[in-house]
């Protein structure tokens, strides 16, 4: 089995807090509840205004800005951490996961010896 990284791209503006009684929350829980087997973990991400983006500067510092490291439309908003025996056992999964708008990005994690 390999694992992968289900990343959850959306447009913030269109996204509402995630209260236990929002459609959005119960439909991640039915994923969850139908890919637990697949499932290693996963969260949701706080909104991008609230990230901190560190850069080296190229004279040995960093520099430390408010805001995501790349400013788009869609922003990362969650992700999943699967399970599964090959690509497309994992973009099956992937297909899955609730998003109105945006899309996911699948992308194996390496196994580093």
């Amino acid at each position: 089995m390999s694992q992968y990284l289900v990343l959850i791209y959306q447009d913030e503006r269109q996204v509402t807090e995630p209260t236990p009684g929002n459609p959005a929350m119960s439909s991640h829980r039915q994923f969850m509840e139908a890919n637990q087997s697949a499932l290693c973990g996963g969260n949701a991400l706080a909104h991008s205004h609230s990230a901190t983006s560190i850069r080296p500067d190229g004279a040995g510092g960093f520099t430390v800005t408010d805001g995501p490291f790349a400013e788009t439309k869609e922003q990362l908003g969650g992700y999943y951490l699967i399970e599964a025996d090959d690509l497309d056992a994992a973009l099956a999964v992937a297909r899955q996961v609730p998003m109105a708008e945006g899309g996911v990005e699948v992308r194996p994690v390496l196994v580093l010896s």
